[in-house]
């Protein structure tokens, strides 16, 4: 059996699985300064912390949708393991994303991953579909939920 095909048998009996939860990050308002600046969406609900308490629905700043979504390969660092003979790992999309709920400045996120599917490419490549949700600490809608596509990259050598 080659590593990809080992690979593909192990993680096809965790299909429907929980592959695993990750520690909480803050999202404070210097990292939404820095994705603001990184990315030029200077947006004062973004940036201005007086004019977000005194003009926006939320009552402060809330991060980019996409800061947030952003943290999913921090997350997955925690949660999603490589397998043996695995030489990388590429992100290779998403199918779906839905940004549900805002993420205020000062709030605590973490990423919830789940197996949807696995399937080999080829020989060298296993493509997993993950059902990602990222949770806001003490809220009950999450900041997004997404359907991410992850590409493991393997040796083509058979296990010993």
């Amino acid at each position: 059996m080659t590593f990809i095909q080992d690979a593909l048998a192990q993680s096809q009996s965790r299909i429907g699985s929980e592959l695993g939860v990750s520690n909480w990050i803050t999202v404070d308002q210097a990292m939404i300064d820095q994705f603001a600046d990184t990315t030029q969406d200077t947006q004062w609900i973004h940036t201005d912390p007086q004019r977000a308490a005194a003009e926006s629905p939320y009552g402060a700043t809330i991060a980019h949708g996409f800061l947030s979504l952003s943290l999913a390969s921090r997350f997955g660092r925690d949660c999603l393991s490589w397998f043996p003979g695995q030489v990388m790992s590429l992100n290779y999309g998403m199918n779906k994303l839905r940004f549900l709920a805002p993420v205020k400045s000062g709030a605590r996120l973490r990423g919830r991953f789940t197996l949807r599917n696995v399937t080999a490419r080829n020989d060298a490549e296993l493509l997993r579909e993950i059902e990602l949700t990222i949770e806001i600490e003490g809220e009950e809608k999450p900041a997004l939920v997404a359907e991410w596509l992850t590409l493991g990259i393997f040796k083509e050598t058979a296990p010993a």
